[in-house]
């Protein structure tokens, strides 16, 4: 019998790969890799289901989190919520499946997109002490809670359920979680304690009870009693779409001409701007999509490139807003200076994004160090990956010296600043399902740049004004020395009372108060005197400013 051929024989090798057999190997690549990590990652991912669970409900979201030490390197996080709670059929899928979740589809702003997070946790769990999570799970005082204990069938991608069972829960509706997992718990820059202080920061309606492994509680309060604007969900807006998504929409749409394809699957493009498009590319807007080739769809794009199209809707986005960011900045960073600034609503390949930036500058923040970036998504914090980030990158990129700051090159700037940029989508380009850095794209990197610049504008002109201010009050000192001798022989010549003419002239010097007010844009004077203080011929403009 002649051999089989190698290539057979290396058939017989192929398998399928399951995504949880995948993560179970891969576990670094969603954020679990060291222990400390692993902590973050957890509550994370719970909470920001919780938030996004009560925001879909129009329920303002009260959570819980507790963290207790079981053992070495051991932890248990019990996170509860009153949201508006899981069916019972889809509590096991859930907390158990990996790629299973309701917003993948949907374009709109929301916290979680994969439905990956929490049964990711639990993967993480499952392979560091064997426990099962722990859910139980209401959805109104008429319906009984629904108890489970989970794992992941990692072979098949399915959940394992060892328990179920109905039983007593005080609550109304919501949803509790406890997972077991190897950990470890520092505080920090990177800890769990800084992720829900930020989190408290940018989601004001949010009631957060924080109790950390050595029983310390910390209390968050709601300070707004307002829901934040509800996301709606939107198509794709027709800029930025990429050759191959916009075929795959021809083949499978139910539209039965380009003109009505147009309208149907895309925001902002209604009957007139659609047959528009179609002139554009030189094709007829009665022909059907399945018929429209490589080439014509070449064409569509271009077509629509040259079509003048209003901005996508804001509805599907809830960004933080200027008066509310500024708050946040107030409420937990002690400076002098304050300013904001929300960019109007742009496109990357058809999905929406809107930029806000805050700066925070001098009062109690170190002055010989380099700027505190702090780093949001759809208002969840980014603790990890900072120079990975296009955030980072865009404020590299930024020349800081006519705005008051130190800076090497294109490197973080020094200086006695907080620089915060948050970025709300509905769809964020993570570079990885860790969720922790965002891509460079170039439609984002441009609008955290402008942003970046009209803060730097007023940042520059505060600087520049109270560096001239303290020039001011540098020479009215020096002449208070020699107000004795001047009134002396003021009296001297003039036979007026000393005193009188000592109280006259320190008067005249009285020193003006600094005020913490956003201050008009700087004039030439503004920029010739700063050259002179900083001893730079820096240009004031911008290499690249707003068009």
């Amino acid at each position: 019998m002649a051999d089989e051929p190698i290539a057979m024989e290396l058939a017989k090798r192929q398998r399928e790969i399951s995504v949880a057999e995948f993560f179970t190997k891969n576990r670094h690549l969603l954020g679990f890799d060291s222990k400390r990590k692993a902590l973050l990652m957890t509550v994370k991912e719970a909470v920001d289901n919780s938030i996004d669970a009560c925001e879909e409900a129009k329920i303002l979201p009260e959570i819980s989190v507790e963290l207790i030490s079981v053992g070495q390197f051991k932890y248990r996080v019990i996170i509860e919520d009153n949201g508006p709670g899981i069916v019972k059929k889809q509590i096991p899928n859930i907390f158990a499946k990996l790629l299973y979740g309701s917003k993948f589809h949907t374009l709109k702003q929301s916290r979680g997109q994969q439905g990956i997070g929490i049964s990711a946790a639990v993967l993480y769990s499952q392979l560091t002490t064997g426990n099962p999570a722990k859910i139980i799970s209401k959805i109104s005082p008429k319906h009984p809670a629904h108890y489970y204990e989970l794992k992941i069938d990692t072979q098949n991608n399915k959940p394992e359920i060892l328990k179920e069972e109905v039983v007593e829960w005080p609550k109304d509706h919501g949803t509790k979680i406890e997972i077991d997992l190897e950990a470890d718990y520092l505080k920090g820059n990177q800890s769990v304690d800084e992720y829900l202080k930020q989190t408290a920061v940018v989601n004001p309606h949010l009631t957060l009870v924080y109790t950390n492994p050595k029983a310390e509680q910390v209390i968050f309060p709601r300070v707004v009693d307002l829901m934040p604007a509800e996301s709606k969900s939107i198509k794709p807006h027709p800029y930025g779409i990429e050759l191959g998504m916009l075929m795959s929409m021809l083949k499978f749409t139910e539209s039965r001409t380009l003109q009505s394809f147009l309208t149907s699957e895309f925001s902002r493009v209604g009957p007139g701007t659609a047959k528009e498009i179609c002139e554009n590319s030189a094709l007829l807007p009665s022909m059907k999509p399945a018929a429209v080739s490589r080439d014509h769809a070449e064409r569509l794009i271009e077509g629509i490139r040259k079509t003048k199209i209003i901005a996508p809707p804001t509805d599907c986005l809830s960004p933080i807003g200027e008066q509310e960011l500024e708050k946040g900045l107030r409420k937990e960073i002690t400076a002098e200076f304050y300013v904001t600034k929300t960019r109007s609503p742009e496109v990357y390949r058809g999905n929406p994004f809107i930029i806000e930036v805050g700066i925070a500058y001098g009062g109690e923040i170190p002055k010989d160090s380099r700027v505190n970036i702090l780093r949001f998504a759809n208002r969840v914090p980014l603790l990890y990956q900072e120079g990975a980030c296009g955030i980072t990158k865009a404020i590299c990129e930024t020349n800081w010296k006519p705005y008051g700051m130190q800076q090497s090159g294109d490197s973080i700037p020094a200086g006695p600043a907080v620089i915060v940029v948050h970025m709300a989508s509905a769809w964020v380009p993570f570079t990885s399902e860790s969720k922790e850095a965002i891509a460079h794209y170039q439609e984002i990197l441009k609008e955290v740049k402008l942003a970046l610049q009209d803060c730097g504008r007023q940042l520059g002109s505060y600087v520049r004004k109270k560096v001239r201010m303290g020039q001011n009050l540098e020479r009215a000192n020096m002449f208070e020395r020699y107000i004795p001798e001047v009134a002396d022989s003021i009296a001297a010549l003039s036979g007026e009372n000393k005193k009188q003419i000592e109280d006259g002239l320190k008067k005249m010097l009285s020193k003006p108060e600094i005020k913490n007010e956003v201050i008009e844009e700087p004039t030439d004077e503004d920029a010739k005197l700063y050259r002179m203080e900083f001893g730079k011929e820096e240009e004031l403009e911008e290499k690249e400013d707003e068009p």
